[in-house]
């Protein structure tokens, strides 16, 4: 390491945000530019640590150190090679990843640690703007065939590496794009879909079959050697008050996908619209959020995020000590919108847009607030108009309202956003009778493998990627357990394997 000093000389930056106003008026990534001799300058920050456990951070085994000081010294090839060694998205991650890398990092023990998304997504951009990134094609056919099912994150993973791996991989999608929560859970501010697209474009040049709008039933998968459910955890977790039958109150995946539909330009309208409408979300979590800024580019009147927790400490709290991902406040580019205070000299377009010139001068566009418990949606002919709540707290005896905050307010389309609680009973699910535990996930063992109680899939070996086996969870999980599934899947047809594992045996037992 050349500079050791490096951390000492320069502060922790990141990309600036485009102005609340400009970004509002559409749905593109929020970012401003970050060039490269800036990002070199961040990578210059990464300390000779001696044990990296940003390395154990990193669900991937990222090799962070490592093209941090290619990336210094201005070896973006070598950086590159580095950095897709371990990750096969690294676009993704870069931009959704909440980043447990960064929360183990040394230097964030007394200082901001190392700005490692940034440097990630500069790489793989970088790679793609020299043409680096080419398809990978196998040097041989295995003659095995290989079912993926479900094509977010895990199931991209499984079925790129086994097919880099010689099998013949088709990958089964209920919808008509591929990239499952990432294509239609995720705005296209914090992820615009065309770097999903170019990848399913080097997907298909190295050879993986893709079978869109279909939820195959077990007829269609009893030919494969093989077979990898990457399904998923989408079952929410709904809201059991009264009230929550009128018309407006809606699951956060019901109204997300509709408004993604509309951002990226398939259609104008969405039946579920927030605007000129008092929203409230409840749940205090990235999903929520999403719905958050979305409300606000739709034009919603008021928008109001509630969480039933207490709000984070500034700095990371005691109950997360470093090297684990620190429970601490923060900001997303959502909330900023949401703080923006209307200053009267808006954009005409904005103004029209979003119905600020109802608006007195100073008011602000969202609001969050944390510890507060939902007791009953109230409304009139159906149709949800109000929320009553109150300001809670976990005591001996679980969850406690706090007597005298009882407020009510207007709700003209509340949004449900507390999380997934288990895999849906797809066809699939049924048709090869799997296992499903306590929590709603399918039962596997330390290999991913789980068993089909189906007379019909006995003999064929069956794996599960992904939130569909260890519940919700990050990117960054998705796809390390498809490598680490694509691994097994590769070892049980073959007999041994050379792809990588990045999960060892203990973690998913220690997991399931």
């Amino acid at each position: 390491m050349a500079d050791p000093h490096g951390f000492q000389k320069y502060a922790r930056a990141a990309a600036e945000h485009r102005p609340v106003p400009l970004r509002l008026l559409d749905w593109k990534e929020v970012y401003e530019d970050f060039s490269d001799d800036k990002v070199q300058v961040q990578a210059t920050r990464c300390m000779d640590c001696g044990i990296p456990f940003c390395h154990d951070g990193c669900p991937l085994g990222n090799l962070i150190p490592e093209w941090n000081d290619l990336v210094r010294q201005g070896r973006w090839k070598e950086a590159y090679d580095r950095l897709h060694a371990t990750n096969n998205f690294p676009e993704f991650t870069g931009r959704l990843c909440p980043a447990p890398c960064e929360g183990a990092c040394v230097l964030g023990i007394g200082d901001d640690p190392v700005n490692i998304k940034t440097v990630e997504l500069t790489i793989v951009e970088h790679a793609y703007d020299e043409g680096w990134i080419v398809p990978i094609k196998p040097t041989f056919k295995t003659g095995q065939s290989v079912a993926v099912v479900g094509s977010g994150p895990a199931g991209m993973a499984a079925a790129q590496q086994l097919t880099r791996a010689g099998h013949d991989v088709t990958l089964f999608e209920r919808a008509d794009r591929v990239g499952g929560l990432m294509r239609y859970g995720v705005p296209e501010f914090k992820m615009q879909k065309e770097w999903i697209d170019r990848r399913i474009e080097q997907m298909e040049a190295e050879g993986t079959k893709f079978q869109l709008n279909t939820s195959p039933t077990g007829e269609d998968l009893k030919n494969f050697d093989a077979v990898v459910l990457a399904i998923g955890s989408t079952v929410g977790r709904d809201l059991p008050v009264d009230g929550r039958e009128l018309d407006g109150v809606h699951q956060a995946m019901e109204y997300l996908p509709l408004a993604n539909r509309v951002g990226y330009g398939d259609t104008d309208t969405t039946p579920i619209d927030a605007k000129g409408k008092h929203v409230v979300i409840i749940g205090g979590g990235d999903t929520g959020t999403d719905c958050y800024g979305t409300a606000l580019r739709q034009g919603a009147k008021s928008v109001h995020q509630f969480d039933i927790g207490p709000k984070p400490p500034e700095s990371r709290a005691e109950s997360t000590p470093w090297p684990t991902y620190p429970l601490k406040m923060r900001l997303a580019s959502a909330h900023e919108e949401g703080d923006y205070s209307i200053t009267g000299e808006e954009p005409a377009e904005l103004v029209e847009k979003l119905g600020l010139g109802d608006r007195e001068k100073g008011t602000v566009l969202g609001n969050r607030g944390w510890s507060i418990n939902t007791v009953e949606l109230t409304g009139e002919n159906g149709q949800v108009t109000g929320l009553k709540g109150a300001e809670c707290r976990f005591g001996e005896k679980g969850l406690e309202n706090i007597e005298g905050t009882d407020f009510e307010m207007k709700a003209d389309l509340v949004l449900l956003a507390m999380g997934f609680v288990s895999v849906e009973r797809t066809p699939v699910v049924a048709d090869l009778d799997l296992d499903v535990d306590q929590r709603g996930r399918l039962v596997r063992d330390e290999t991913f493998r789980a068993t089909a109680n189906s007379d019909e899939f006995r003999d064929t070996p069956v794996f599960v990627a992904g939130d569909a086996g260890r519940g919700q969870s990050l990117i960054v999980w998705g796809i390390a357990e498809g490598r680490a599934v694509a691994a097994e899947v590769d070892r049980a047809l073959m007999g041994d394997t050379a792809l990588p594992r990045p999960i060892n045996p203990t973690d998913v037992a220690l997991r399931a």
